[in-house]
């Protein structure tokens, strides 16, 4: 396997214009790492997925794999193999000689290429599909073939690129099982691209946040790190807003006290609400944006509810069995956001209903006005 180094990698289409997809992108990755690209339509995920298997050039940067720059060797020489969101199958081919045609085209010795597909059918659980065509296969077996065919190549390192968005939701499910088991077996370093925030937090060691690319910004990578880090400590309200399902409820309001291990802030509508952040770099009277994720909010009259409470009137209630959903109108919501509780039990409420929820201390997160995030002193967990 081996180790990926981008250091301050930009991609440009269209340099007469001067607009940057990509700008400053700075990862390390290390030997057996699962790394995920995640975030909206338009943020350069794949291609900066596409630049590493050598499918796009680099405008500027470097591209170090296992110790060798990268940017100008071509895609069959960096041992890479990647697998399309499409399983890009050949229908007249088995299964067997779909696998193996990129062997026979190096002209490998029909022994090894043999042990070469047995054991990754094995790994991928096609032994007795080796002989069907791909229109006898389901598509979550259509898409094993096209993992087995990246296998057998034995590269460096693993490119995914959406492979589950062909998929219903019950197949990405599994699908993520053995995408999971198989990096364990295999021990690979695996880049994996997804816009589901979701796949993202349950596939990878760690996660790299990107977002569409604003004129002055320095880069759109806003956050790299384990899935957790990301969660519980995002640097700015893109990640804090993406990562997390539902995603978390942001009030605005004002910093009306501070101390070394919480501040008060008064919402707009005039709640305070104590938040255990470490906001000294501000002052008294800023502006500020209060985040809180829908599944740490607890009844009114929990003794978690530490940090305050927040009203809103209902807009209406989903109940999916295991969990039961909230969405109400709270005066303090960002414009154009509802506020959304989530909780494991049903709760009395019905549209057109004023619903007051409590708040714990520790579960808020708070952001300035540029959207940078205040450190956090303390980390909610439920007791």
């Amino acid at each position: 396997m081996a180790d990926v180094l981008l250091s301050k990698v930009r991609k440009n289409y269209n340099p007469a214009i001067l607009k940057d997809t990509l700008r400053n992108i700075n990862l390390d990755i290390k030997d057996g790492d699962f790394i995920v690209f995640v975030g909206p339509s338009g943020c350069g995920k794949s291609t900066l997925l596409r630049m590493i298997a050598g499918l796009e050039d680099i405008t500027d940067g470097d591209l170090v794999i296992n110790g060798t720059r990268m940017n100008d060797v071509p895609p069959s020489k960096r041992n890479i193999g990647m697998v399309f969101q499409s399983y890009a199958l050949y229908p007249h081919m088995s299964v067997f000689d779909n696998m193996a045609f990129g062997l026979k085209l190096q002209h490998m010795d029909k022994k090894e290429i043999l042990e070469r597909v047995v054991k990754a059918a094995d790994i991928l659980g096609l032994e007795a599909f080796l002989e069907r065509k791909p229109k006898a296969l389901s598509g979550g077996q259509r898409q094993r073939v096209a993992i087995g065919r990246c296998i057998v190549q034995q590269p460096s390192v693993f490119l995914f690129d959406e492979p589950l968005s062909n998929l219903d939701a019950a197949l990405r499910v599994k699908m993520r099982l053995e995408i999971s088991k198989l990096h364990q077996d295999l021990n690979a370093t695996i880049i994996y691209v997804t816009h589901d925030q979701v796949e993202a937090m349950t596939l990878a060691d760690k996660i790299c946040v990107l977002s569409p690319l604003k004129a002055n910004a320095e880069s759109n990578l806003e956050q790299f790190g384990a899935p957790l880090e990301l969660y519980n400590h995002p640097v700015n309200l893109f990640v804090a807003g993406f990562i997390g399902s539902p995603k978390m409820n942001f009030l605005k309001g004002e910093i009306l006290s501070i101390d070394e291990k919480s501040s008060v802030v008064k919402l707009i509508t005039g709640e305070r609400i104590t938040a255990c952040v470490d906001a000294s770099r501000a002052s008294v009277g800023d502006k500020v944006i209060l985040g809180v994720r829908p599944e740490n909010l607890v009844k009114v009259d929990s003794a978690e509810a530490t940090g305050g409470k927040v009203t809103g009137k209902v807009i209406v209630t989903e109940n999916l069995g295991a969990e039961f959903y909230v969405y109400m109108e709270s005066g303090a919501s960002e414009i154009g956001s509802d506020f959304t509780v989530k909780s494991e039990s049903e709760l009395a409420v019905t549209a057109g209903d004023e619903f007051t929820v409590g708040i714990p201390a520790s579960a808020c997160h708070l952001f300035d006005e540029a959207g940078i995030a205040f450190p956090r002193t303390e980390v909610y967990k439920r007791s």
